[in-house]
Parts: structure tokens; sequence; C-alpha cells
């Protein structure tokens, strides 16, 4: 599989990791997807300054990425709460704070396993960050991550105002 290096797009690219987990919060569940992330995205060239745990809820995650993405240029991706259970709520949580979707991001991380069908992660901006919802097991993070890490440093020049003809 190709792997994108992002070390020569021509600006710094930095990331932020957003681990949503009622469990990995009381202490009883090891946060495993969000260290995952953190190893794939500095492995793929970014500078990765910040990874947090949140509680599962619409609220929690949409007060943490309005955090996150506050005067910040580049990639959050959160991991967990994508699926079906009564707290896994993160899509509504990112709603809240998204200025504009990106379906087709979303879209390209559920088409690279077939339970991605069960995901309802959305992707978008906020300001100049680009947002990632990835579901909370370690290889569907990283999988989802990877379906879309080759255009993350076009959208986030974009995101820049770098004007690309």
């Amino acid at each position: 599989m190709w792997r994108p290096s992002l070390a020569a797009v021509g600006m710094p690219l930095a990331a932020k990791v957003l681990t949503v987990s009622d469990g990995v919060v009381a202490g009883t569940r090891d946060d495993r997807s969000g260290p995952a992330l953190v190893e794939r995205l500095a492995a793929a060239g970014l500078d990765v300054v910040d990874h947090k745990v949140v509680a599962d809820g619409a609220e929690p995650v949409g007060e943490a990425l309005r955090e996150a993405c506050l005067a910040f240029a580049g990639l959050v991706v959160t991991t967990g709460g994508t699926g079906f259970g009564p707290r896994d709520l993160t899509p509504e949580g990112t709603r809240l704070v998204l200025e504009r979707e990106a379906p087709g991001m979303a879209e390209a991380m559920r088409l690279v396993n077939p339970l991605g069908r069960l995901s309802r992660g959305v992707a978008g901006t906020v300001g100049r960050a680009l947002v990632l919802n990835t579901p909370g097991s370690t290889a569907g993070a990283v999988e989802c991550l990877e379906a879309v890490l080759d255009v993350v440093p076009h959208a986030l020049r974009l995101l820049a105002g770098h004007r690309e003809h």
C-alpha cells in the first residue's frame, strides 16, 4: 500500500488526536487507538502537538473539539464514539462545531472495511482545522486515517488559503 510522505508539502503540518471514551476517562480501559493514531500520524510526517481523552457524549466532544480547533491550523482526528451504542455521540458532538462537512472524506473512510458501513463518523472543517471522526478500534482508526491521509496535505493547504492551479 502506498504510504504518503507529508514532509515535502512546503508547510509544516500539525495534528491533534482526541480519544472519546468513558472507559478511558474512568481508567477502566486502556487507550489503544489514540496512541496508534499518534504513531501513524508521526510516521507520515505530521507533528502531533496534542493527544487528549474526553468522555463520550455530544457536549463533551463538541467542547473538546472547540478547544482543539481554536486558533489551530491542522488535522484533528477523533477516535471512538462513532457506532450505534447509546453513548456513541461523537458525530453529533462534531456537528455542533463543524462549519463545513467533507462527506467525501467520511465516505472514503467508511469504504476501507465492510464494518465501515456501521460507522456514523463525519469529517469537515472548523476554521483552518480539518476534523476526522474514526472508530474506536485500533485497526479501524488507523485504516480510516490511511484512507484519506493522501489528500490531507492538499486540504490543509487549501484551508490555509493557498490556491493551487
